[in-house]
């Protein structure tokens, strides 16, 4: 009995197809050989604060602890933007060093990145790291005896605080019971996926005057999905860019205010 036999063009469509697979960038994990590169390199330049290892349950992660001297009960856990690191020299690194100089312990994370020129939509298939990431850094904080936590994120780092906030009951097996109280997204973008209307803890909602396109448009959208929250307060920061050039004292004022009393 003879086998059925498919045309020659089925195979050449075939080997087509497994050819093209072949060349799609696998986008759905983060640059690990980058994500070391900048460890390295921060690690050996660091002036202030402590590189620290972190674990997601699959591979180690660069944080940078920044201790108080006289530490509040509130430990503070600062997220990036898109493609950075935890010392970036806009918004990040003097978050973290001028907070833990009012009184805070901060703990700057290294979260998933992609190559350079990668756009927004694609870090979506990476938000299911985030939340492991963010764990791992609440444990860390606990340990070093912060009893609350409050998280600065800034561009996309506040859509993955976000996507994270949203998602917490889903997470329970991360097993963090140090509770998170109070949100202050930095220049967030547009909240497509309507992540604000599901967190309930306080946000600060912290944007420029002078902000990115995108962060402006958005910004009456993502007051609109938290409607419900009575706790959510909208705060334009006068004459601020995204990346808050020549206005980190300004900044720093309404972090700090954001923060106080929790």
């Amino acid at each position: 009995m003879n086998s059925k036999r498919h045309p020659p063009t089925f195979y050449s469509f075939c080997l087509c197809l497994i050819i093209a697979f072949s060349f799609i960038p696998t986008v759905w994990a983060s640059d690990l050989a980058k994500e070391k590169r900048w460890a390295e390199q921060i690690s050996d330049s660091l002036l202030d604060g402590e590189a620290v290892t972190l674990n997601n349950g699959s591979h180690d992660f660069l944080a940078i602890e920044t201790q108080a001297e006289d530490a509040n009960e509130l430990g503070v856990i600062i997220i990036h933007g898109i493609g950075i690191h935890p010392d970036w020299p806009a918004v990040i690194q003097p978050l973290r060093v001028e907070l833990a100089e009012a009184g805070w312990n901060t703990l700057s994370l290294q979260m998933p990145v992609l190559s350079n020129d990668a756009k927004a939509e694609d870090y979506e298939p990476l938000m299911k790291d985030v939340p492991l990431r963010i764990d791992a850094g609440i444990r860390h904080l606990s340990k070093q005896g912060s009893k609350r936590i409050a998280i600065v994120a800034h561009s996309m780092g506040a859509r993955m605080t976000s996507y994270y906030l949203s998602h917490k009951k889903k997470y329970q097996e991360a097993q963090t019971e140090t509770p998170i109280v109070v949100f202050v997204s930095v220049g967030m973008g547009t909240d497509d996926n309507n992540y604000f209307s599901n967190i309930k803890i306080p946000i600060f909602d912290i944007f420029g005057e002078n902000d990115l396109a995108n962060v402006l448009a958005s910004a009456p959208i993502r007051k609109s999905f938290s409607a419900n929250n009575k706790r959510y307060k909208h705060i334009e920061v006068a004459k601020a860019n995204h990346f808050f050039d020549d206005q980190n004292e300004a900044l720093l004022k309404v972090v700090t205010e954001s923060l106080t009393g929790f």
